[in-house]
């Protein structure tokens, strides 16, 4: 029998036929495929957002359940030959309730924004009032922007932080009681403090609402209890599991002790209107092979390994917040207390110069606003820095210094020539391109591997 005709019996031949026929009959998408591999082991990224997935969630990504149709929760589908969908989703739910401690997890959501929007359209009705952190301040789209659905379909009231960087709970309360939002939403994609979810409750209990927490950017922290746990503090969870979970991307929906009580103004309990949320209410049949790579990556967040890689990302998160501050930066908020840290640039840098630059010299950045900046956020006058890829690396204290000397050194051969444009000597270029590779060489990634 042709080896193109044999039968495909388990996932390994499906894997190992698949990258054979890619570099046969594909071969310029194969060569695409094998330079994104390159650039991610040769570039040194310091997205906040960011967390390499390991080969065993690449792989259940690819599995054979994507050719399954599936609508409906395990045991209630609406089509036929769902029996092994079945076992992944309960198994994906399974792990999420534990790891979180959470009564209830929904794995379908296909990413965290859809969460959040099946969580509001099923707990708000259109203009309700909601209140949000704004995005000005470190908060997400979803929360409140004007630019998004919530800003479109609801009464979007903001709030922010202080001078300092952080948030001032007394302006959420004031604004809480005078506006009486539905839903409040907590979370952040660059804040540098904890949360205290607990006061958000309080606020939330006082003025009526229900609380929404977004932990999509600390939820590695959340389930090894360097974070406090909002799942029984918030109404709703919701995270990604691209991120700190460095899993598929994609989104879960997690509630505590609130999940069996009867929502004010909806006749059902809140699991059950969370289960309709997404299905029929906003998603069709998932994608069960990305909840497969959810339950491989939930699996992985249960070990001893990820444990310790979130411990290396608090350490790692404090060395470079200081190595900033001795470097004469401004760190916003004095420092930080989760993997997040927000650069306040100088000399006329922009954000987007800053990361055009750093980009071009091999170290990947998301530009920001810091806290006071008026300007657009496609410019801004800050760096977001996270931690987590930088743990993955297993990069020691010496080397995050050097991390750190090397971002520091490359923004002080850049020349601003306005708010976009710059001017950096291609030879200091190349030798920041040639310091940066050395550095990802000797530091590769392999979290999800003991060392």
């Amino acid at each position: 029998m042709a080896a193109d005709t044999e039968p495909l019996r388990t996932q390994a031949d499906l894997l190992r036929r698949g990258l054979a026929d890619l570099r046969t009959e594909d071969a310029e998408l194969a060569s695409i495929l094998d330079a994104e591999v390159t650039r991610q082991h040769r570039t040194l990224s310091l997205v906040s957002s960011s967390c390499a997935a390991g080969p065993r969630t690449l792989a259940a990504s690819a599995s054979a359940l994507l050719n399954v149709t599936v609508e409906g929760t395990p045991g209630r589908r609406h089509h036929a030959g769902c029996e092994n969908a079945d076992r992944v989703e309960s198994l994906a739910i399974r792990r999420a309730q534990e790891l979180f401690a959470a009564q209830y997890a929904g794995v379908q959501s296909h990413s965290a924004s859809n969460a959040n929007y099946q969580v509001l359209t099923s707990l708000a009705e259109p203009g309700d009032t909601i209140l949000g952190m704004a995005l000005d301040h470190g908060g997400h789209l979803t929360h409140s922007s004007a630019l998004a659905f919530t800003g479109a379909n609801y009464k979007a009231i903001r709030y922010g932080t202080t001078s300092q960087g952080v948030i001032d709970y007394d302006e959420v309360r004031k604004l809480a009681l005078a506006h009486r939002p539905r839903i409040i939403i907590c979370g952040a994609t660059a804040y540098s403090r904890v949360l205290d979810f607990q006061r958000f409750r309080a606020i939330a209990d006082e003025a009526g609402a229900l609380l929404l927490a977004d932990i999509s950017h600390i939820a590695g922290l959340v389930a090894t209890g360097r974070h406090p746990s909002p799942i029984d503090a918030a109404h709703v969870t919701t995270t990604c599991t691209h991120k700190q979970l460095a899993g598929p991307r994609g989104g879960l929906i997690l509630s505590g002790r609130d999940a069996d009580i009867k929502v004010p103004g909806l006749r059902s309990t809140l699991r059950a209107v969370l289960d309709q949320a997404v299905f029929p209410g906003m998603q069709g049949a998932p994608a069960v092979n990305m909840i497969a790579a959810k339950a491989a990556a939930l699996g992985y967040a249960m070990s001893p390994r990820f444990d310790a890689c979130m411990g290396r990302v608090r350490s790692t998160a404090d060395e470079m917040a200081g190595a900033f501050m001795a470097q004469d930066y401004e760190v916003v908020g004095g420092g930080t207390e989760n993997h997040t840290i927000l650069l306040q640039l100088r000399g006329g840098i922009t954000g987007s110069i800053a990361e055009s630059a750093l980009e071009a010299c091999g170290i990947i950045v998301s530009k920001k606003r810091a806290p006071g900046e008026t300007r657009s956020s496609f410019v801004g006058d800050g760096l977001c820095i996270g931690a987590g890829s930088i743990a993955q690396r297993h990069i020691d204290s010496q080397g995050c210094r050097q991390v750190v000397d090397l971002v520091c050194r490359i923004l002080g051969q850049v020349t601003p020539l306005g708010e976009h444009k710059y001017s950096l000597a291609p030879a200091l270029q190349e030798m920041f391109r040639l310091e940066v590779e050395a550095l990802c060489l000797r530091y590769p990634i392999t979290d999800y591997r003991d060392r």
